[in-house]
């Protein structure tokens, strides 16, 4: 009987399980978060935390600034050290692109502030100093 119930746990994993045990966030908790607020889509659509995944499916998930897009090789509802976990994924080779370009913008500050090739005149000089006294 015992092992049945491990080759079932073994052959489905919950969504918000297998994240964790791949090291994608910290805690279980965090994990549910992130799919309840919409960070996390399976095969393309919102789900919940106990969908059931299942081999070859595509995860697309949010860490920080950078947006990841990884297809599930392993299955896994415990969480071992770092090398394992990375041996239950494979990260599309666009989302490895997409996340490269998006750290060289951040590192030369593009992301965040794009640059102008002249400077304010009068009016959006009043508008930028009437919104700094706002704050």
């Amino acid at each position: 009987m015992k092992q049945d119930k491990n080759s079932d746990s073994a052959n489905s994993t919950r969504l918000d399980k297998w994240l964790w045990a791949a090291r994608f966030y910290k805690t279980r908790a965090i994990a549910k978060q992130m799919i309840d607020g919409g960070k996390v889509f399976y095969n393309g659509q919102r789900t919940k935390s106990g969908k059931t995944v299942a081999l070859g499916d595509k995860i697309k998930l949010r860490q920080g600034y950078d947006e990841k897009e990884v297809i599930i090789i392993a299955l896994a509802d415990k969480r071992r050290d770092a090398t394992f976990a990375q041996t239950l994924y494979q990260e599309t080779e666009q989302s490895i692109k997409a996340r490269e370009d998006n750290a060289l913008a951040r590192k030369q500050g593009i992301l965040f502030s794009p640059a102008t090739d002249t400077k304010p005149d009068k009016k959006q000089r009043r508008q930028i100093r009437q919104l700094k006294e706002r704050i």
